[in-house]
This record gives structure tokens, C-alpha cells and sequence, in this order.
């Protein structure tokens, strides 16, 4: 008997109305974890994200990651027909996901106040640039605005240079991590909240996540230092403000490692490994304010060492030695590490392009681990409207004619 699949969130049902990396991620999250996540697409091109990175085909790899265990149903939310939809399955689910432009969903006669009316315990997590208030609400942005805003992108980067990105959508990817977790906070409150037979009002329904304030979120001590010291953090390269030895090393065979010298135990340990005791052991650097005064020579020294060994017998050493230190990997190396594989964080698949079958694709696994190891994927991100007739037939009813005129693009609202 096959054993049953780890599903914390069995029985929850969320209506995706996200496009982009987001509201997505969060949608993600919680199919991941059992939720029957129903996205909605528009007619023809769906979801944007389909195309981003695209390599081959018409479907992008991307798009079959953030998107997994999920349906896709194409409906119109601009035709009377698609709204009327999208109401009648907001009756049936838990959550809704929205990362529109603030105002976009009122204006489509979809508001919170329409929503809460076809479904009083609906929980609905808007995700925005700016939030849904405040005097940049109704500004337009992307996650690389609210990386700037946020004061994140100032500290990425070389100090004698602009400051940079990091190669990923970070600030997207933070923003729906925070959704979903408001989601499921909601969903528990809502929960309790029943046992008292009470409903739980509306603005503790609502998630409200700005880009900016989720990455601003992940700013640590930025403004409290500043506040408190007139502190400005600026732009460090591959160190860590503060911290020293902590940086990446070129080594002999032209690959790089990490090694973080934090704490002043493991600096002694570390100085031993590099044939530099006396470094260990000079009364000027027992502390990190002290070393990271002296990080231009330190940085040198321990440079010095790694240039005259190969990236694994420098980490040989130093792990010997006690001192946390990791290479620096590619999405090879990734695949081939057996850390990954141990944990089921690397999932095999046939995907489609849209136009040829790729055989034993690999992809991400869930985050976090329950049970030992990564919960297995059920599918990749869906075919444009794949669940279409399944959700509006089974689950609403609605017969050939009804789909027809909620998924026909038929522009009635501006």
C-alpha cells in the first residue's frame, strides 16, 4: 500500500489570480504543501511568466517551477461572464492571491467588499509595490524598484561601483514567501476564531505585502544603526559589514570558495589552517571590530594561501580544521552534489517546451523538509487552461456554453 503523502494543507483551496513571480511563489508554497491551487489565466497568453527565460518551445522553465502543483484555468476577467466566474469559485475557496496594481481588482468589480460578500471567511493576500495604502499605493513598480527602495540594493555590490543585482527576482520571491505565511497565519486565525462561532472580520482577512516593506523586512540592524549611531551601511563586495574573515577566495585551479572566519575561536583555528598563527594570536585581532579594521590584510594573507591550493584541498583543510568554508557551486555542481540528492532537492521530470517532450529535467524540490526529505513534486506547472473544463464543470457546474462565454476574451471593462 503506497504510503500517504505529507499534506498539511489538504482540504484548502486557493484562487490564483497572479501573474509574474509573486503571488505565484506564494501560490507555490502552498500547493506544495497540499493546497488546491486553481490559477487563473487569461485567454490566449496566460500567465506572462511563460515567457520569461524562454529557451525553446513556448513554455519557459521558469514558468513550470514557480507554477507547480497547481491548475490552470483560463477565464477573462474584464467579461461580465469571467467575473461572474471568478465569484461563483470564490465561494468554494479559502484564499485568494492577487498582485495587481492597487485599485485593478475594484475597478473590475472584484474589491474586498464583493469578495467578502459571495465568501465571509475568505482570506485575500494582495501583494503590490507599495501596499494598499499610503501615499505610493497607486505607483506602479517591480521587485527591482522596491530593491532599491528598500534600501537592499545599496548594499549589493563593490563599494567603488553602482550598486547591482543579485541573479535572481529576490525581492518577488521574498514578497511571496511573507504572502503565504500571512496566508496561513490568517487561515489559522480564521480557525480558532471559529471555535468561539464567530466570524473573523474582514481587515484581519485581508494580507496586505508590499515589495518594498518585505525587503525591507530583511534589512536586519540598517536603520537601527543609523538611528541610533548616524551609521550609513555601504556597499561591501563578498563581505559582510562588520564581520572579518569572511569572503570568497580565488584558488589554484581558477574556482573560488567561501570561508566565514566569524567567530574568534574559529579565526584562531582558521590562521592555523593557513600557516599564519601569528595572525591568530596577535592581541590587535581577537575581536571582529578588530579584524575588520585589518580585513584589507587579512583578505591578502588568506588569499595568498588559497592561490596556492585547489578549491578542494583548501576546503579539505579548513574542514579539518573546523572552520565553515563551501565551494562556490554551479546548477552542475548543484545536480551532482550528493547533499541534494539525499534530501530529494533535486526532482527529475519529462517536461514539454510546449513544443518537444525533454526528458529527466531536473527542478528544485520543496522547502522546508518534512518527513526526512523533500515532499515529491505531483506536477509541473500546468498547460495553459489544462484544468479548465475539470474546475468550472466539476466544481461549478457550469456546462460547454457557460465556459465558453466566461473564458472568451470579450473586453466589456477597461
Amino acid at each position: 500500500m503506497e504510503e500517504e503523502q505529507i499534506a498539511p494543507l489538504r482540504g484548502v483551496r486557493v484562487l490564483e489570480l497572479g501573474n509574474y513571480i509573486a503571488a505565484p511563489t506564494a501560490g507555490r508554497l502552498l500547493a506544495d504543501f497540499g493546497a488546491e491551487v486553481i490559477k487563473i489565466e487569461r485567454p490566449g497568453t496566460g500567465d506572462e511568466l511563460r515567457n520569461w527565460r524562454l529557451k525553446k518551445g513556448s513554455v519557459s522553465m521558469l514558468y513550470r517551477t514557480i507554477n507547480r502543483n497547481k491548475k490552470s484555468v483560463v477565464l477573462d476577467l474584464r467579461s461580465e461572464a469571467g467575473r461572474a466566474a471568478i465569484l461563483a469559485l470564490v465561494k468554494e475557496c479559502d484564499i485568494l492571491l492577487e498582485n495587481f496594481r492597487p485599485g485593478t481588482l475594484e475597478r473590475w468589480g472584484l474589491g474586498p467588499e464583493v469578495l467578502n460578500a459571495a465568501n465571509p471567511e475568505l482570506i485575500i493576500t494582495r501583494i503590490s509595490a507599495f501596499g494598499q495604502t499610503g501615499p505610493m499605493s497607486q505607483r506602479p513598480g517591480f521587485a527591482a524598484v522596491a530593491e532599491a527602495f528598500s534600501g537592499f540594493r545599496n548594499l549589493v555590490g563593490d563599494p567603488d561601483r553602482a550598486p547591482v543585482r543579485v541573479g535572481v527576482s529576490i525581492g518577488d520571491s521574498i514578497a511571496g514567501l511573507y504572502a503565504a505565511f500571512g496566508a496561513v497565519v490568517a487561515l489559522y486565525q480564521r480557525e480558532i476564531t471559529r471555535g468561539d462561532q464567530a466570524t473573523l472580520a474582514l481587515d484581519h482577512r485581508i494580507i496586505d505585502v508590499a515589495l518594498h516593506e518585505a525587503m525591507f523586512s530583511m534589512m536586519e540592524s540598517l536603520v537601527p544603526d543609523q538611528s541610533a549611531y548616524g551609521e550609513s551601511r555601504t556597499r561591501t563586495g563578498g563581505r559582510m559589514e562588520g564581520i572579518a574573515p569572511s569572503n570568497a577566495y580565488v584558488c589554484a585551479d581558477g574556482t573560488s570558495i567561501v570561508v566565514a572566519g566569524n567567530g574568534d575561536a574559529i579565526y584562531r583555528r582558521y590562521m592555523e589552517a593557513i600557516g599564519r598563527p601569528e595572525l591568530g594570536i596577535d592581541p590587535n585581532l581577537q575581536s571582529n571590530s578588530q579584524r575588520w579594521e585589518a580585513r584589507e590584510m587579512l583578505d591578502t594573507a588568506i588569499g595568498a594561501w588559497s592561490a596556492n591550493h585547489t578549491s578542494a584541498d583548501a576546503l579539505e583543510i579548513l574542514d579539518a580544521a573546523g572552520v565553515p568554508a563551501g565551494p562556490i557551486y554551479t546548477a552542475e555542481d548543484i545536480a551532482a552534489e550528493p547533499q541534494y540528492t539525499a534530501r530529494n532537492m533535486i526532482q527529475k521530470f519529462d517536461v514539454s517546451t510546449g513544443e518537444e517532450i525533454l526528458e529527466n529535467v531536473g527542478f528544485p524540490g520543496i522547502v522546508p523538509v518534512i518527513g526526512g526529505a523533500s515532499l515529491p513534486i505531483r506536477s509541473l506547472g500546468p498547460d495553459l487552461g489544462e484544468h479548465t473544463e475539470e474546475v468550472l464543470g466539476q466544481l461549478l457546474g457550469m456546462d460547454k456554453s457557460e465556459i465558453d462565454a466566461a473564458t472568451a476574451s470579450e473586453r466589456t471593462v477597461s
